[in-house]
């Protein structure tokens, strides 16, 4: 061995260390290892926001045989933890004598409920920027949990929710007299987005006073843009809450993250195989 070593210009302690680690190198470990690559991989692509259930589900989609179990393990052993959501507040504002629509959806936020475009959620929330607030109106189909339609503005004006919901109609998924569903907020209960809804073919909805669970689903988006990228960074400037706010919704939400209610899938595989076949119901662009 010591001359093998010696023609190899090789110290002897690295041929023993070496032939040490192979002896140990079993295939379970080699696949573990090599999990742990494909995990790492994932999890970056997913911006440290997927848990072993999101993880675990994008490996097995993209071919890759894997239990929970095995991988919440191995992110263990490798540090990795996904980002944890912060408490929810309070941010609708009701005005006085407001006029108010029954509640069509009773809290059914089912996506086996409905079909692509006919039953719509929506709200608005405060984004702090170094130049001040920037607010952010989203549209959320709930038969796949995509957002379909979406505003921002330095401001609180209806136009910012008309102009969220009117992109729903631009971009073709909005379905003929689809419900919207939302929150008491001045913005909802005006004459002039009644005026909106009933010239572009939409029934309104509406949840209790002060009652979250009532629009659970939109709540839910805006904990997660919150908890996995706003509060992440720090935004001097509302231009650049701008784009970070365009490519979480359009670039990671709608389209790698995995959501847990359509079965571990993206909102736009969802859409996709959900309206793969011709849909009268919904409107043309």
């Amino acid at each position: 061995m010591a001359w093998m070593c010696a023609q190899l210009k090789v110290p002897r302690s690295t041929f023993y260390t070496w032939r040490e680690r192979a002896g140990t190198w079993t295939p379970t470990r080699a696949r573990r290892e090599g999990l742990k690559e494909l995990i790492a991989s994932e999890f970056d692509r997913q911006r440290a926001t997927a848990g072993c259930r999101r993880i675990t589900a994008a490996l097995n989609a993209a071919g890759t045989p894997c239990l929970v179990g095995l991988v919440a393990d191995l992110m263990r052993e490798m540090g990795l933890a996904a980002i944890q959501p912060r408490a929810w507040r309070r941010t609708t504002v009701r005005a006085e004598q407001a006029q108010t629509y029954p509640d069509l959806l009773k809290r059914d936020f089912d996506p086996a409920s409905a079909e692509p475009g006919t039953h719509l959620v929506g709200d608005i929330t405060y984004l702090r920027t170094g130049q001040g607030w920037l607010y952010l109106a989203v549209v959320l189909d709930l038969a796949t949990r995509m957002i379909i339609g979406w505003q921002m503005g330095d401001h609180m004006r209806t136009s910012l929710v008309t102009d969220a919901l009117a992109m729903t109609r631009t971009h073709g998924r909005a379905a003929k007299n689809a419900i919207f569903h939302s929150d008491h907020g001045t913005q909802y209960t005006s004459t002039e987005f009644a005026r909106f809804c009933t010239d572009n073919g939409f029934t309104q909805s509406m949840g209790r006073t002060g009652v979250c669970w009532d629009n659970a689903a939109a709540e839910s988006f805006f904990s997660a843009l919150k908890n996995e990228m706003y509060h992440q960074d720090t935004f001097t400037t509302r231009t650049r809450a701008r784009f970070a706010v365009a490519d979480y919704i359009e670039i990671f939400y709608n389209r790698i993250r995995r959501h847990s209610t359509i079965g571990y899938r993206t909102p736009t595989q969802e859409w996709a195989d959900r309206t793969a076949a011709p849909a009268d119901h919904i409107v043309a662009a």
